[in-house]
């Protein structure tokens, strides 16, 4: 991790001490990073992330993630939506109407689902 931190200081002609004032991490931890003391948590490298603008999956192995969603469950709709022409129909007219007409719309097809289970 520590290397494609170098990397993007370099790369940003950041110092560390820049990146520490900005994210409220220690100088010293990254030196201890950079020596194999310890190890960055979750947390820290989030900020370093959010900092640098970059994935924390970039930070950890240089390369991007390829998943566009936040989990599995976004992306399984996301596909299902796509490839349903009546999925997609029902998005783009939710996305253009106001909330409460899709809050109404959206009641009226959850009495229907109840009902077609009588």
């Amino acid at each position: 991790m520590y290397e494609i931190f170098a990397k993007l200081l370099k790369e940003r002609g950041v110092r560390v001490t820049e990146v520490a004032k900005a994210t409220g991490i220690r100088d010293g931890v990254f030196s201890d990073w950079k020596t194999g003391r310890t190890s960055p948590k979750m947390d820290k490298l989030q900020k370093i992330a959010e900092y640098f603008g970059v994935s924390v999956d970039y930070l950890l192995n240089g390369t991007e993630s390829k998943n566009y969603y936040l989990n599995d469950e976004t992306a399984r709709i996301a596909q299902e939506v796509f490839e349903n022409p009546d999925l997609r129909l029902l998005f783009s007219a939710a996305q253009n109407s106001r909330p409460e007409n899709v809050r109404l719309a959206a009641e009226m097809l959850m009495r229907m689902k109840e009902t077609s289970h009588d």
